[in-house]
């Protein structure tokens, strides 16, 4: 992650407010997260059928509908936070770094009701007001936003399936300032690495028992750490 992005680092970013699990993507999560000393949050970003964003990190909810297929008022009633009232919610400072969540129906709407879109318009009068960054694992999307906040610092997402030895390259052709890699994209879970791959194991030199995988990515120089557990 760049450190253009991240001061003071590492810092600690509270994972869809203070933890995933109940009560996440809540005001009251976000809240304990500050109230913690976090300064910066993550919060997830689907856009709703009629072009609300509420935070949700499934695509899908228990009951098998699609957030992306219902109203907003339908949301509300479910305990859907929006992502607006968040911002208006946290106290200036705070970072907050959207995780926003395309659909297969933005290939069907215009470009300028995309996710990516209205993302963009969501976080553009906080731009002054406090750190921000947008990532996803969607290009697409994330070019979508650059095209409309040039300035906002944007990262891409990755997963084991996407290795870093992939993801760098990729975000540095895109011109994205940030590589938000998830944990198992460092190789650390795995017994040993596929072919073709490095775990962070094999450059450090580690002691009989292993640092915990939070230590390891500290040791390695990452600038920010997306956390679950908070306190």
């Amino acid at each position: 992650m760049s450190a253009r992005v991240f001061v003071d680092t590492p810092v600690l970013c509270g994972h869809r407010g203070s933890g995933r699990g109940v009560g996440e993507n809540t005001l009251p999560s976000f809240r304990a997260a500050v109230a913690a000393g976090l300064p910066w949050v993550e919060v997830d970003a689907r856009l709703t059928a009629d072009g609300v964003l509420v935070a949700y990190h499934e695509a899908v909810l228990p009951d098998g509908r699609y957030v992306s297929q219902l109203p907003a008022g339908e949301t509300d009633d479910l305990g859907l936070m929006r992502v607006a009232d968040l911002f208006e919610d946290l106290p200036p400072g705070i970072g907050v770094d959207v995780d926003m969540k395309s659909s297969l129906e933005d290939a069907q709407r215009p470009r300028d009701e995309t996710t990516g879109a209205l993302v963009a318009e969501l976080v553009a009068p906080h731009m002054d007001h406090r750190p921000l960054v947008v990532t996803s694992f969607d290009p697409g999307a994330l070019l979508i936003v650059r095209e409309r906040r040039p300035s906002l610092p944007l990262g891409l997402l990755t997963w084991l399936r996407f290795p870093l030895r992939k993801a760098i390259p990729a975000a540095v052709h895109l011109g994205l300032q940030v590589i938000a890699p998830h944990v198992e994209s460092f190789g650390l879970r795995q017994e040993r690495p596929h072919p073709g791959e490095r775990t962070i194991a094999d450059t450090v030199s580690v002691a009989h028992d292993l640092p915990s995988e939070r230590q390891v990515l500290l040791d390695a120089g990452v600038d920010c750490l997306c956390v679950d557990d908070v306190v």
